[in-house]
């Protein structure tokens, strides 16, 4: 495996460079990579058409993220190309109009992530892809497992030139305890022949802690073994890789898993999550309400459960439309979601409802953490059009501790039901009582 150059180094601050210069003298398609970039990804898109352009722009700007560049500029050639932008140590993509083997190995052979020809069918589709994908693999670590320094720095390597955050250990035991200690460990490359854990051993540990939705598992071995690939993939893994391997295919291997990964959690999201506000959907929220209530009763933990209700909510829409009912909605959404504890379970329970299941409040406190929230909200101002509309909300409370009032569905009832009586004395009150 040939050395890899010297990873771009990370900004010491927590915002991340987002700017993309894009070097290519055809206009036209300048043009429309561009727009697709700005439009679909978000980030920002600055062009120039020579080396002389791209360096006054990167000594103007300091928060460059990206470049993609094609090869036949003005005042460089081929060599000259690569050279500048290699030198400058900025992730770079090469953008060709012709397929050349040997000037593919050059590129690759340097700090250069893919060499993409803009003429085949897709190119702009896959560009696209490709900026979206290392834009998000910076908010990634990846752990490489190998006991092998040089294998190891090999792939963490490739891995940090791709733009994850790269964890490294040199057994199965010290992979373990990574996994265990960063959450932001989504993918793991394991290597199969290790003193005292093999890979596939380390693969069965970890699926015990982290499941497939949680961290995408690749195997890696030089082993001819015909056994060892369904071994892997029996035991959790989700893809494999056979020593030596090619960037080219690791790369496409790596972010393959990684998009799977990304589109199981949108999946979960869109059944999980209420469409318009983002907050947990009912049924959700009554699925983690089952599993955690009876562990905080268990416990002798005293748990609130509250309806709260926007008041007048129809008035908004007859008046101001649906449109102003939606921003409504969303307002108030970001206020429970904003007040809510780590421990709190909060839900848009359908129309203009929401439900929360709060766990170790005394009654005073109870009555405090619903007030305040019902302050809170009425405080807001959410601008429609020249205007800007206020909200009140009533809110009904039912505490556990009254052995006809610890069930989840018998909480809920008792809170509706103090919910009504808050709406029949006034509106823009809480009731926990009667």
């Amino acid at each position: 495996m040939s050395p890899l150059p010297a990873p771009p180094q990370r900004p010491p601050s927590g915002t991340l460079p987002q700017r993309v210069l894009l070097v290519e003298n055809s206009r036209a398609f300048t043009s429309m990579l561009g727009h697709e970039i700005r439009t679909r990804v978000e980030l920002p898109v600055t062009v120039a058409s020579s080396l002389a352009e791209a360096g006054r722009l990167l000594e103007r700007f300091d928060d460059w993220f990206l470049v993609l560049t094609g090869l036949v500029l003005a005042d460089g050639d081929r060599d000259a190309v690569l050279d500048f932008f290699a030198t400058r140590n900025l992730p770079t993509v090469v953008v060709s109009g012709v397929y050349d083997e040997d000037l593919r190995q050059r590129a690759l052979a340097r700090q250069v992530i893919d060499y993409v020809l803009k003429n085949a069918p897709g190119a702009v589709d896959y560009l696209v892809w490709l900026v979206r994908r290392l834009e998000r693999n910076r908010r990634i670590s990846a752990l490489v497992v190998d006991d092998s320094p040089s294998a190891r720095a090999y792939a963490g390597g490739l891995l940090s030139m791709y733009g994850y955050r790269v964890v490294e250990a040199d057994d199965g035991a010290s992979g373990l305890l990574a996994v265990e200690k960063d959450a932001t460990i989504r993918l793991a490359v394991v290597d199969q022949e290790m003193p005292g854990m093999e890979g596939v051993e380390f693969t069965r540990r970890l699926r015990a802690i982290r499941a497939r939705d949680r961290v995408a598992v690749v195997g890696l071995s030089g082993n001819a073994d015909p056994t060892l690939i369904p071994r892997f993939l029996k035991n959790g893994a989700n893809d494999f890789l056979r020593k030596p391997y090619s960037r080219e295919e690791f790369f496409c291997r790596i972010s393959q898993n990684v998009d799977q990964l990304e589109l199981i959690g949108t999946l979960q999201d869109l059944a999980t999550r209420d469409f318009l506000t983002g907050l947990p959907n009912r049924r959700h929220f009554l699925e983690n309400s089952e599993r955690l209530l009876p562990k905080w009763l268990s416990s002798h933990q005293p748990v609130a459960a509250a309806m709260l209700d926007i008041d007048h909510f129809k008035h908004i829409n007859d008046t101001w439309g649906h449109e102003a009912g939606d921003l409504a909605l969303c307002a108030v959404a970001a206020s429970v979601s904003g007040h809510a504890r780590p421990q709190d379970l909060v839900a848009r329970f359908g129309g203009e409802e929401f439900c929360l299941l709060v766990p170790g409040l005394d009654a005073a406190n109870a009555d405090d953490y619903f007030e305040s929230l019902r302050m809170r909200i009425g405080q807001l101002r959410v601008p429609v059009g020249d205007t800007a509309l206020s909200l009140t909300v009533s809110i009904g409370v039912c505490r556990s501790g009254d052995p006809s009032h610890d069930s989840l569905h018998q909480l809920i009832s008792e809170a509706d039901r103090r919910l009504y009586l808050a709406k029949a004395g006034g509106r823009d009150r809480v009731v926990s009582h009667g």
